[in-house]
């Protein structure tokens, strides 16, 4: 396109109040569509093969109110990813690992680090969880020590009274952090109280255990393919950065997966997916019909329980 017609089809979707933010999957410009820019590491630290060299967590900046925790296998053998947010009235944890570590001081101190960069004197922290299987919540009872600290109880009926689903799993909730709004969609079938949650400032998706490059172990076969397929739907007229799941089993070669229990993962996948996984995901569970089985694919595997 001429130079001189791109500014002016630039200017009428801003006179339109076309480009406010994003909008939609597909956007007129390749400008970063409003979403808030971050950076994920080209590889996460190994874990092992001594483990006393490694802390309990590697704490990654994506941006100033975005920190990533990977706990390390020499913790647990899952490794699972924590998510904490930041809004202006409100932090955010998204589980709290597994197995014993000192997660939450881990948590407090970068909450600490926030509030003196921001000049503020305290923050209210909520710690939710993708879902209630114990390696996404064995931190709880230390985050319920923490102050200003709400942790949700990993049951359904808390989940739904915490943020006020009134058509579960059909319709998604929204949540305020303070000018940070995270959409909260339910996706059960891995586990009863899955959900995921989209971050509408950075456009990431968070999938819980439902999709990241590894085992995906399904359930409730039928209510997993419903789960997908809302998050499908969802995403259809979103902007998204990128998926990020719970764990990473995959390795870099396509199709080829660490055996369960393995600590030390030197060449692992990368954490991120997107949203062409979730659709390959929704196509392969439709072709199976009802009748899901154990299915290899380059980033993930589908795995019934």
């Amino acid at each position: 396109m001429p130079r001189n017609i791109g500014k002016f089809a630039a200017a009428l979707c801003v006179c339109l109040g076309l480009v406010p933010g994003p909008v939609g999957a597909q956007v007129p410009e390749p400008d970063g569509a409003g979403v808030r820019s971050g950076v994920l590491p080209r590889s996460w630290q190994a874990s092992g093969p001594e483990c006393p060299a490694h802390p309990a967590f590697q704490v990654h900046a994506y941006n100033d109110d975005f920190y990533i925790l990977r706990e390390s296998g020499c913790s647990n053998y899952e490794k699972p990813f924590l998510y904490l947010l930041f809004g202006t009235r409100r932090a955010l944890l998204l589980d709290t690992g597994a197995g014993q570590t000192d997660v939450a001081r881990v948590v407090r101190d970068r909450i600490d680090a926030w509030l003196a960069r921001n000049g503020r004197g305290s923050i209210e922290l909520v710690v939710a969880h993708t879902h209630a299987h114990g390696d996404h919540i064995a931190g709880d009872a230390q985050l319920k020590q923490l102050p200003h600290a709400t942790v949700i109880e990993p049951t359904l009926p808390a989940v739904l009274a915490f943020f006020g689903f009134r058509d579960w799993p059909n319709s998604p909730v929204t949540f305020d952090l303070g000018d940070r709004i995270v959409d909260v969609i339910p996706i059960p079938g891995h586990e009863a109280t899955s959900i995921a949650l989209y971050d509408r400032q950075t456009a990431i998706l968070f999938t819980g255990d439902t999709l990241y490059p590894g085992r995906l172990y399904i359930k409730d076969p039928d209510a997993y393919a419903a789960s997908i397929r809302r998050l499908v739907d969802f995403t259809h007229d979103k902007v998204v950065a990128h998926l990020l799941g719970n764990h990473i089993e995959q390795t870099h070669t396509p199709y080829l997966d660490y055996p369960v229990g393995s600590v030390f993962q030197p060449d692992e996948h990368v954490l991120e997916l997107g949203r062409a996984q979730l659709l390959e995901l929704s196509e392969a569970l439709q072709d199976m019909n009802g009748h899901v089985r154990r299915r290899a694919f380059r980033d993930f595997t589908i795995w019934p329980k």
